[in-house]
């Protein structure tokens, strides 16, 4: 399994319409230890295939209409973190064998607030959902070679947060990042 160490680690966290490859690379020129890309749905990222970009020494995920949902290089091989939007345990393990040769770890997204995050039982939706936290989680955990890591966010009673940490933490993932802002679905 690759190792990745998050201990006092610059890491340029996952941002919507900010994580993408030019403003990875440059964090990384800029010092930082690790870089996610913005949250990329399961669900599109298994239409895509997996092209090398040879004129720009890149490997490109393109979906059947020719866009290019997630492009990587060689120079962040080992320190981008890919951020997944997925409510499902099968399409989860799926995505990260398409993408186990050109990413250092896999990171669950289970703090969007966003309404299709929500509608579609992904991000914040998790939060009220611990069996299928704990089903997903377990499932990249062992089937996976890459570190697996995720974000939450705090829930309304500590006790509640904590339970939710140590759950997670249970089944064996790297890391557990926590959004200081509460859930917005209780």
């Amino acid at each position: 399994m690759t190792e990745v160490n998050y201990n006092k680690k610059l890491i340029l966290a996952p941002m919507v319409r900010i994580g993408t490859l030019p403003m990875r690379l440059l964090a990384l020129q800029y010092g930082a230890d690790l870089v996610y890309c913005e949250e990329i749905i399961d669900h599109k990222m298994l239409t895509c295939k997996r092209i090398p970009n040879s004129v720009l020494n890149t490997v490109d995920y393109i979906d059947p209409s020719g866009r290019c949902v997630f492009r990587t290089t060689p120079a962040e091989r080992h320190k981008v973190v890919f951020q997944m939007g997925t409510c499902d345990a099968d399409r989860a393990v799926r995505v990260a064998q398409l993408i186990k040769d050109d990413v250092a770890a896999i990171d669950v997204n289970m703090g969007c607030p966003k309404e299709f995050s929500l509608k579609g039982g992904m991000g914040a939706a998790l939060l009220t959902q611990p069996d299928k936290i704990k089903q997903i989680l377990t499932r990249l955990v062992k089937e996976s070679s890459l570190p697996i890591t995720c974000k939450i966010r705090i829930l309304p009673k500590l006790e509640d947060t904590l339970d939710l940490v140590r759950l997670i933490a249970s089944v064996g993932v790297r890391a557990v990042a926590v959004h200081g802002r509460y859930d917005v679905i209780s």
